[in-house]
């Protein structure tokens, strides 16, 4: 069984998303994370519909009921709103009884360092909630015990709370000299990445479970791989391979610092199906209720070297930032953007592969 003790908020690396509206906004770079919160809307509402018994969780038709929601790495909006808002519907529509005895109060949670400001400038005013921001890391506990009916998470739990030690020891085994994200050809690389991956999952659900009232649901969508399918097998982690020669380059021509470039790598990783269901088997806290692959909206999306750059930039500016200084990045991402148009359409062919998204629908056991 997953630990249960008090378990306080986690120190965590903390690269929010790029804030308000501009041209390298989250806001207005995040169409595809969007377009996957679509394809899982009617996954969420199937899960209230058949699993989610608000007579259990202590819900009466004849008094006020107050259904509490969180959705964890929220971002800036405006996707978080637009989940938020399917959730609520599906609630309504499980009490049809009598909807207008249902107040909902919603958490936005995100690292300290999101936009909260453009977050809740964007509020929708016609909205049916009362709203609340919750800085902090998911890793750790974020909630009192018990207070929470539904959490949400989409696009952020495949991001770790630190890059592994080993993976920036050059005399380790798992030193990864080649590459800024874990490729999946060198097995003490990989190893060390699922095992962090594996440690923040724990530490996730461990929290979950002590905020969560016994019989809710936590519904996670993720970055996953198809079993047997690496990293650099994908187009996505092509793409990620193609930034990281970019910075080499960058780093031969003078351009930036060698041992900047050769220390630097993305804090994420993509599990498989298998490593999920065996971590939250593992915890032992909650049943699972669905586990899928959800339809990539890659393929029906038009691709530029403007819109992949600006998607990479709106979610890695942070990193860069931390890691080379900003008055590096402009310079980073238009070199990226001018070589990979060297090469986009050509790339695209030699990658058959595609990344993977889970939908994951959890309910807190009752003990």
């Amino acid at each position: 069984m997953g630990k249960e003790s008090a378990n306080t908020n986690l120190p965590a690396e903390s690269y929010p998303m790029v804030g308000g509206d501009g041209d390298h906004s989250y806001a207005k770079n995040s169409s595809y994370q969007k377009a996957v919160s679509d394809v899982a809307k009617e996954m969420i509402t199937e899960a209230i519909a058949d699993k989610l018994d608000l007579k259990s969780l202590g819900f009466d038709t004849s008094n006020t009921n107050t259904f509490q929601l969180a959705d964890l790495g929220c971002s800036v909006g405006p996707n978080t709103f637009i989940v938020v808002k399917n959730i609520i519907e599906a609630v309504e529509l499980k009490f049809h009884e009598n909807p207008s005895a249902l107040e909902f109060q919603v958490f936005f949670n995100d690292h300290i360092d999101n936009d909260f400001n453009t977050l809740f400038h964007t509020l929708p005013t016609t909205r049916k909630y009362f709203a609340s921001g919750v800085p902090g890391s998911f890793h750790g506990r974020l909630f009192p015990k018990s207070t929470l009916h539904f959490v949400h998470s989409s696009y952020a739990v495949h991001w770790l709370s630190k890059i592994p030690k080993d993976i920036v020891d050059n005399k380790s085994a798992a030193w990864n000299k080649d590459s800024i994200q874990c490729t999946g050809f060198v097995k003490e690389v990989a190893e060390a990445y699922s095992a962090q991956f594996k440690n923040d999952m724990e530490s996730f659900l461990n929290a979950r479970a002590q905020e969560l009232v016994p019989g809710g649901l936590l519904a996670i969508v993720l970055c996953g791989l198809p079993n047997g399918i690496r990293m650099s097998e994908t187009a996505e982690g092509g793409f990620y391979d193609f930034l990281g020669s970019c910075l080499t380059e960058m780093a031969k021509k003078g351009f930036l610092n060698e041992d900047k470039v050769n220390s630097f790598y993305l804090p994420i990783y993509f599990p498989t199906s298998k490593e999920l269901e065996a971590i939250i088997e593992r915890n032992g806290c909650f049943t699972i209720e669905k586990m899928d692959m959800l339809w990539d909206p890659l393929q029906n999306m038009k691709f530029s070297p403007q819109s992949v750059v600006g998607r990479l930039r709106s979610v890695f500016e942070g990193v860069f930032k931390e890691h080379f200084g900003s008055e590096f990045v402009d310079h980073i991402f238009s070199y990226f953007a001018t070589k990979l148009a060297g090469i986009l359409f050509s790339f695209k062919e030699t990658k058959q592969h595609s990344k993977v998204n889970f939908f994951v629908l959890l309910k807190r056991k009752i003990n």
